[in-house]
Formats: C-alpha cells, sequence, structure tokens
C-alpha cells in the first residue's frame, strides 16, 4: 500500500493520467502494478523504488503531480519477460496494466485496465518457467481435527486435494509438493506448521466457506456434484479447493476451461515418505540444495520436459499398486525385448511440452509459436502409433494417444512454417489461407513495384536523374530531391520536410497511394489477429483429448526413458511379491555408483521375519549409510515400477519409508542437532508398522554416551519387538550388538577394514555378525588430522579401553536403565565373551591373526585391572 507520504488522499490534486494510476493501484494494493505508457511498463511511487532495487534498474522522476516530483522507474515492453522472471523468482507478484482505448478516440487518458496478475504460483508463460520441474500453487485450511490441502498446476491443469490429521503429514506434502505460492486462510492456528517457504499468501476466512467453494467446484466442471469425483467426504479439502480455484480465477482473469476435474489423493495408495526422508535420499534435490548427484539426475534422461516433470512426481509419490506396478514393469521389459527405445527416442523428442501448450491455448496466452510446435507434435503422433501398433503390452498406452488429422491439417494451412515469437507485428497467418487477407498483403507488397513506377515517371518528368520515391514508418512515403536540383522541382510538389542536403515532397497521387497502402496494413493486422483468434476457438473444443494423449505420452516418455536408463545402467526387474521381507542380490547405489572412479563393490541384503532388524557396525567410511540409502532407492524404484540397481530383488508389501541420518541445527526454530535427531525419531516410532522399512544411522550420538546408548538401545527394541518394521539400524555403540542375543529377528552384519600400519582399507562388504573396531582414529588420520594428535588420541585410546566398561555391560544384560556394576564374574568379562564367540573352524588365517591380537590385547586390559 502507498503510504501517505508517497501519494496525498485526494486524486483531484494530480493530473488525470495519475489519478488513472492510483485509482488502479487502490485495487492490487500489495504487489507491483505494471502500468502500460507507450513502448514501457512504467512503476511510480514506492512500486518504482522497490523495482528498482530489485532489478537493478533506475530509479528517475517524472516530472510533478500534486506539486511533489513523482518516483519511476519502467522497462521496455518488448523485454518484459525476463523482468517479469527475475521478479517471479523472487517471490514478487506483478498486476499488467494495459491500453485498452484508442489513442486516437480518447478524451483525457487512454483508457488501461489490469488484464493480468502475474504471481509465482500461476505462470504458464515458457519463458517464466522451468520447463522440467512442476510449478505449483497450494492452498490450506483448518478445521480440528483436520488439515485440508489442494494443490493446482495451472501450467497443466493437474488439480488434486488430501486431507490430513496430523501436522507431521501435513508438512510433509508441502515438502514433497514444494509449491511456488502457498495460500492460506488467515484463521490457521499456527503458520510454523507451513515452514519458512516462500510466496506465502493470507486469504481472508470467507474465501474458504465450503458452501461457497463447492459451488465453485461445482460450476467449474459443470457438473451437479462433485460425487463422481470421490470427494465429497473430504469438506476442509474442498474448502482449500474452493479458495485456490478463486484466487488463480482471479489472476487469470480468464476462464479455466483446462481445469476439469479433481482428484483425491489417498495415502493409503501410496508409499508414503516424510520430509526428512524425500531430504535425506536426495531424489530430486541435494542436501545442498542443488540438482546434481540425485536420483533424479541419474535417472532422468527423458525426451520431453512433461516426461521429465513426471518422472520427477514418480520419484516423490511411489505407489502401491502391485498391478498398476507390473504394468509399468511389463512395458519396459517389452521395450526393451523389442528394443524400441532409440526408435521412440526421436520422435518423442518432436512431440515437446504439449502439456503446457494446451494450458496456454485454454488460457489463451498461447503464442504463434505454439501452435507451430504443436503442429510438429500432430505429425508425430501417426509414427508413434505405427511404433506402438501390433504390440498387446504397449496397446493400452497407444490407444490413449490420439492423432489429430483434422487440427494437423488446419494449422499446415493456417500457419507460416516459422512464425514470428509474437503476433503483434503480423506474419504469423500463412498465405493462402483467407482470401481478403492475401488480397491486403498484395496491396501492401505491391506497394515496392508501384514506387519504382513512380519514381522512374517522376524523373522523366522533371529531368532529375538522381530523384527518389522512398518510404519510411516515421513520415510515410516521400519523393526525395537534392537541394542542387530544387529548381527543377514542379510547381505540384509539397514540401513535407526539410533536411540539410535534400528536401522531401508529396503530391496528390502518393498521398493518395499512402493512404491506401497504411490502410491496408492497419486492415491486414486486425485481421490477422481476428484469424488468429478463430484458431485457438477452432483448437479449444479439443482440450479434453489434448490433454489425455499428452499425459499418455508423457508416460511413454518415462517408461521408454527407464527402459534406457535399464539397459545402459544394467538394472534389473525387481519382482514384487505378497509375502514379507525384502531380498536384494548384489544391491548397487545408483547414485553413488555413476560418481566412482572405480567399481561399486555391490551388497546383498536379506530381511525377513526372521531378520526384521539388521545391527550395522564397522569402521566411519565403511559404506554403512551407503549401503542404507541404497536399500531404500532400490525399494523405492520399485515401487514406482522401475528395473533397479541390483542382480535380483524379491520385494514385499511396503507402507512407508522412513531416514533417520544425519542431522543439523534448526536454528530457525530453536532446535539444536540433538533436537532435531530425537524429533525424527519420534515420528518414526509414533507412525511405522510392520510393513515399514527404517533406516537409523547413529542414534543417541547427539548426547552423552550413556544417554545416547540408553536412547540408541530403547529405539532399537522398540522397532524390533513392538513395530516389527523392517530395520537397518547403524551404529558405533557395539554394545547393542548384543540385542542380537537376546531378539530372535535381530541379526548383526558389519562393513570390514584391514589395518596396514597406520593407515586403513576399506572393503565395503557386507559381512554376518558384529564389527569389532570403528577405526576412527585411522580415518581421521586419512583425513589430515595432525599427526602430533593422531599421537595422542591413540594415548588416550589405550587409556580408556584400558578402564572398567561396567556402564555398558549392565545396559548389555538387558535393560537400558540398569545400574552400572563395578565387579563381575568371569562370564561377564570381555575375554570370555571373545572366546565363546569364537569359531576357529570358520575361520580364514586372516581372521585367525586378527583374533589372536584382539584375545591378547583383552587378557593385557583385564590384567591390567
Amino acid at each position: 500500500m502507498l503510504p501517505a507520504s508517497s501519494a496525498p488522499q485526494s486524486l483531484t490534486t494530480h493530473t488525470p493520467m495519475m489519478q488513472q494510476y492510483l485509482g488502479l493501484k487502490a485495487q492490487h494494493p500489495d504487489i507491483l502494478l505494471f502500468y502500460r505508457m507507450g513502448d514501457f511498463y512504467e512503476l511510480f511511487y514506492d512500486d518504482a523504488r522497490k523495482a528498482a532495487e530489485l532489478l537493478d534498474i533506475s530509479l528517475t522522476k517524472r516530472g510533478q503531480s500534486a506539486g511533489q516530483p513523482i518516483p519511476m522507474a519502467g522497462v521496455p515492453y518488448h523485454a518484459v519477460e525476463g523482468y517479469l522472471s527475475r521478479l517471479v523468482q523472487l517471490g514478487e507478484s506483478v498486476a499488467i496494466c494495459e491500453q485498452i482505448g484508442d489513442p486516437a478516440t480518447s478524451k483525457g487518458p487512454v483508457e488501461r485496465k489490469v488484464v493480468r496478475i502475474i504471481t509465482p504460483g500461476t505462470l504458464t508463460d515458457e519463458a517464466l518457467l522451468n520447463e522440467r520441474q512442476d510449478n505449483l500453487i497450494v492452498a490450506v485450511d483448518f478445521v480440528a481435527p483436520h488439515y485440508g490441502l489442494a494443490a493446482m498446476d495451472v501450467a497443466s491443469g493437474r488439480f488434486v486435494i488430501n486431507q490430513f490429521t496430523r501436522q507431521e503429514t501435513l508438512a510433509a506434502e508441502l515438502q514433497r509438493l514444494n509449491p511456488a505460492e502457498l495460500l492460506y486462510s488467515e484463521n490457521f492456528p499456527d503458520l510454523t506448521q507451513l515452514g519458512q517457504r516462500r510466496g506465502m499468501r493470507r486469504r481472508p476466512a470467507w474465501e474458504f466457506e465450503f458452501s461457497t467453494s463447492y459451488h465453485l467446484l461445482c460450476n467449474q466442471f459443470e457438473t451437479q456434484d462433485l460425487r463422481g469425483f470421490g470427494v465429497e467426504e473430504e469438506k476442509i479439502a474442498l474448502q482449500a479447493a474452493g479458495a485456490l480455484l478463486q484466487y488463480v480465477r482471479d489472476t487469470q482473469r480468464t476462464a479455466l476451461p483446462h481445469i476439469q476435474g479433481i482428484r483425491l489423493e489417498k495415502s493409503e495408495q501410496m508409499v508414503v515418505m516424510d520430509a526428512a526422508t524425500r531430504r535425506n535420499l536426495e531424489l530430486t534435490g541435494n542436501l545442498s540444495g542443488g540438482f546434481d548427484n540425485t536420483l533424479a539426475a541419474v535417472l532422468d534422461a527423458t525426451a520431453t520436459p512433461m516426461g521429465s516433470r513426471l518422472l520427477k512426481r514418480w520419484l516423490h509419490q511411489p505407489i502401491r499398486s502391485k498391478n498398476q506396478l507390473q504394468q509399468r514393469q511389463d512395458v519396459i521389459t517389452e521395450l526393451l525385448d523389442q528394443q524400441m527405445m532409440s526408435a521412440l527416442m526421436p520422435v518423442l523428442k518432436q512431440i515437446g511440452d504439449v502439456e503446457r501448450i494446451i494450458a496456454r491455448l485454454a488460457l489463451r496466452s498461447a503464442r504463434p509459436r505454439d501452435l507451430s510446435r504443436l503442429r510438429v507434435a500432430f505429425q508425430q503422433l501417426p509414427e508413434l502409433q505405427i511404433i506402438l501398433q501390433n504390440n498387446p503390452t504397449l496397446q493400452q498406452l497407444a490407444q490413449a494417444i490420439s492423432t489429430f488429422p483434422e487440427l494437423q491439417e488446419l494449422l499446415e494451412r493456417a500457419v507460416v512454417e516459422n512464425p514470428p515469437v509474437v503476433l503483434r507485428d503480423g506474419g504469423v497467418i500463412a498465405s493462402g489461407y483467407h482470401p481478403e487477407l492475401d488480397e491486403l498483403r498484395d496491396l501492401e507488397n505491391g506497394a515496392t513495384r508501384y514506387l519504382e513506377q513512380l519514381e522512374l515517371r517522376e524523373r522523366q518528368r522533371t529531368g532529375i536523374t538522381t530523384l527518389k520515391v522512398s518510404y519510411n514508418k516515421v513520415h510515410g512515403f516521400y519523393i526525395d530531391v537534392t537541394k542542387a536540383n530544387a529548381h527543377l522541382v514542379p510547381v505540384d510538389y509539397i514540401r513535407r520536410q526539410t533536411l540539410k542536403n535534400n528536401e522531401r515532397y508529396l503530391i496528390p497521387e502518393l498521398k493518395e497511394y499512402e493512404d491506401k497502402v497504411l490502410t491496408a496494413q492497419s486492415r491486414a493486422l486486425a485481421l490477422e489477429k481476428q484469424l488468429y483468434e478463430d484458431l485457438l476457438d477452432q483448437l479449444l473444443p479439443h482440450l479434453p483429448a489434448l490433454q489425455v494423449s499428452a499425459a499418455a505420452v508423457a508416460e511413454l516418455d518415462v517408461l521408454n526413458n527407464l527402459a534406457e536408463r535399464a539397459q545402459t545402467l544394467d538394472y534389473h526387474r525387481p519382482e514384487l511379491v505378497d509375502e514379507p521381507g525384502i531380498q536384494i542380490k548384489a544391491g548397487r547405489h545408483p547414485v553413488v555408483e555413476q560418481s566412482l572412479q572405480t567399481p561399486f563393490i555391490a551388497n546383498d541384503l536379506q530381511l525377513n521375519d526372521l531378520r526384521r532388524m539388521l545391527i550395522i557396525t564397522g569402521p566411519n567410511m565403511g559404506g554403512k549409510s551407503t549401503y542404507m540409502r541404497q536399500t531404500a532407492l532400490i525399494v523405492l524404484l520399485a515401487y514406482i515400477g522401475s528395473y533397479v540397481p541390483a542382480e535380483a530383488a524379491r520385494i514385499g508389501p511396503i507402507d512407508r519409508i522412513f531416514t533417520r541420518i544425519g542431522a543439523s541445527d534448526d536454528l530457525a526454530s530453536g532446535r539444536s542437532t540433538f533436537m532435531v535427531e530425537m524429533t525424527e525419531t519420534a515420528n518414526i516410532l509414533h507412525n511405522a508398522t510392520h510393513q515399514s522399512l527404517v533406516l537409523m544411522d547413529e542414534i543417541g550420538r547427539g548426547t552423552s554416551t550413556y544417554d545416547g546408548l540408553s536412547l540408541a538401545w530403547a529405539c532399537a527394541e522398540q522397532l524390533a519387538q513392538k513395530i516389527n518394521a523392517y530395520t537397518l539400524f547403524a551404529t558405533h555403540y557395539f554394545e547393542l550388538t548384543q540385542l542380537a542375543e537376546q531378539q530372535a529377528n535381530i541379526v548383526n552384519v558389519h562393513f570390514d577394514a584391514i589395518e596396514h600400519g597406520d593407515s586403513v582399507a576399506f572393503m565395503h562388504t557386507v559381512q554376518e555378525g558384529a564389527a569389532n573396531r570403528s577405526y576412527g582414529i585411522q580415518v581421521a588420520a586419512l583425513a589430515g588430522v595432525p599427526r602430533a594428535v593422531i599421537n595422542q588420541a591413540r594415548a588416550k585410546l589405550h587409556e580408556l579401553e584400558s578402564r572398567d566398561h561396567s556402564a555398558p555391560q549392565a545396559l548389555a544384560s538387558g535393560s537400558a536403565s540398569a545400574a552400572p556394576e563395578t565387579h563381575y564374574s568371569i562370564k561377564e568379562s570381555e575375554l570370555y565373551r571373545a572366546l565363546e564367540q569364537l569359531d576357529p573352524d570358520s575361520l580364514s588365517p586372516r581372521d585367525a591373526l586378527d583374533w589372536l591380537y584382539k584375545i591378547k590385547e583383552l587378557a593385557r586390559t583385564e590384567l591390567l585391572d
């Protein structure tokens, strides 16, 4: 809102133009107003100051109004997209105000109005969007105990809703959707639940009223009720959907014919992942906020932007329908068996981003090159049908992809081969499409021949051999004569302009022809704009069929891409079964293996009712975290229908994937690293089920040794005994390995390493049993910690290992709350336990030597005690 100091209260003290501007600005007080004046969009007062700072453009002044200088900044209209893109990326919204009146007939300022409001979440312009990422606007509402959420992609027409009872679920959905703009009711109880995110817009509570929202949605879909969409019971989500739809209508200032339905996303149909899991698995963004070294970066070799966006949606929302997953697998298998990928790829590339072109058609903002791209896409669809035909596995996709011969023929006749970027100056409609337009163009194009004939005739009549007949946009047609020949100019010549060395003249005949030609130009441009609008009218009735075909092409693109990735990266088809368990043979991490200069060491994994939890021990840098993450990623890939980086995989039902890996301070919320760790752990313990896959890495390391060990022990017992989830539990608390002796469904595995003097070699292979060392000091040496510090650490380690280990032993006895004892029997000694575990017949020579050194060290320690 403009402050009082920026614009006086009474509009009557301003010039008529500024009165018009301030009246329009009052209707849009919270966003920037781009006010069209000739070839520029101008901003005034506080808008000018803000835009000058954000866009790094000059802040000037435009005279005075009400006795005060007017701050002004402006951008050229022909370059406005670049400035709009920068503003939108900064989270700003812009109202575009155009001249709609005729300057020739206007008394006072030309009539203007806001024709469109550009906001971060409602973009459709190609130049303002990242073509390979969804651009979503989301609305949320809360009526205890339910959270309602609605999300729309204006650039494609997708409209979905969901409803939750848990704050954590809402936060996870917002993290998954990553909206460019977020609307929330003024009655929303706690904004911290929405996170610190861009584009937040507070909306009045009445916009979320149920009956208004319901009526608005029915009106949009032209239905009597919403039963056909299966959303009748989700009242809070429908309230959010109605508020969202009204907001988008208000910003677009037009109907939304491509928004033709609404879909309920049910959590029970998805493999649920919370915000921490998506972040830790680095699906589409790495922990630094970039795209490199992510799962999407490895998998995405799609041919079309709409295929790329669909693949990322699949990665963030794996499904649980075994039938649908197997259908996807069947398509990938068929594409591989028939080696169809190389034939499909060039055809798909030519189709391009039909999904977003359709949205711009619906909003009547499609540009000439959108139509030429759509024409090229239509030309590819028959070729696509030929490739897919006679293949039963691909029939469902082939049937969903229609051809549009009539529309193809229309665009081939109507639009030139290489149209200009915008319609403004014409040249879009092809010759031969409309007789009247051709006549007007002939008249305009005939001017050159006429001018040549007139020039020759006038030279002969006047005897001036240097006489020229010319044209420019400022002065129109004229006869140019040098001043040296001025005495030869006939009396019927009318002086039009005097230059330093030339005089320019008119004759009645030339003036009459000029009027005729210029009238033809303006009439031709007006007619061409009308014909362009008629083209859009002819395309609009086909929107539903176009949207279905675009969705099928995007799915084909994703599946063809996954087939190509499977062949290139040596992925294999996983087996999805109803029996519980996860069995992976020679599994690999899909991202890490692409970044290594050496071959990736594959590992097996087996989880079943007898192996519900793996306690994973071993050295830092040994591969524990990679092993855990690769398991989750292999399961996730299987649940989008993809082949997986493993020689074989057999995967039973999975309802959720949880990760508790790494942590950092959340200073904005006042939470320490340990508090973040415990919050994520609490979420897992509250929500995991016996069909969940849980990754727990180094629980309890953020507090004291005994506190941390106690918490880790209790969490492991809860997951193994009460929840019975599939759990990979990595730890440096070796005491936890004794859980395997107490719980039948817990198994110890470890990553091994070999020590050579002061260095250590990591084997990166999983072996049964518990590790006996962490090699932390050796890793510190590899990291470059000074030698003096390393030597002091070794001495301190020897001292600590010589002390009493009674407290950990008390924990290991089965109770995390047991009090430490200062004396214990020989059966409780470390040496006795080591000898009890020893199986001499199974040891390799190297293992036997390692055990000998271990026994020697334990004996020396206990003798000293």
